[in-house]
């Protein structure tokens, strides 16, 4: 309250001109508050919406590919643990030659790899996944100059 007061005192003591200058320099502190914390956040919201809706569409897009991809697999009935095991060791001879071995343990398998080159890793994976319907549950693989090395355990689908 005194400083309200003391601010009247003042302002009564300026001269007219003071007054207007005063009273135009408060309004350019207004009006650079009102365009920092109002004008620019919303029209640099405005700037960007285009760009951010474009690319929420092709999110959206991506998931619903995604969503149809699952319920094609969802769809598909079930294999039987001998039958994934039949696919995995014909896709190995087929896609991996003499570069990779299967093992089978229990509810898992094994595949060794030796040299294979990673394009033709991700293929195989990718076939073995799908048609066979195993998940990767641990990779050890090491990068040698002639591709990978290492060892890919799968857990087999249940009998």
């Amino acid at each position: 309250m005194k400083a309200l007061a003391g601010v009247q005192r003042s302002w009564v003591t300026l001269a007219g001109r003071e007054r207007v200058l005063v009273s135009l320099a408060g309004a350019i502190v207004v009006l650079g508050l009102l365009w920092a914390l109002a004008l620019a956040p919303a029209l640099r919201t405005v700037r960007t919406a285009p760009a951010q809706s474009d690319r929420l569409d092709q999110q959206l897009q991506d998931m619903q590919v995604m969503a149809a991809s699952a319920r094609a697999l969802q769809g598909r009935p079930p294999v039987r643990r001998d039958d994934a095991l039949r696919v995995l060791q014909s896709s190995l001879a087929q896609r991996l030659g003499g570069q990779a071995q299967l093992t089978p343990t229990g509810d898992r398998a094994t595949v060794t790899l030796s040299a294979v080159a990673p394009q033709m890793l991700a293929q195989w994976l990718g076939q073995a996944r799908s048609s066979a319907r195993v998940v990767v549950l641990q990779a050890r693989l090491n990068r040698g100059a002639n591709g990978w090395d290492g060892s890919i355990v799968l857990q087999l689908p249940p009998e």
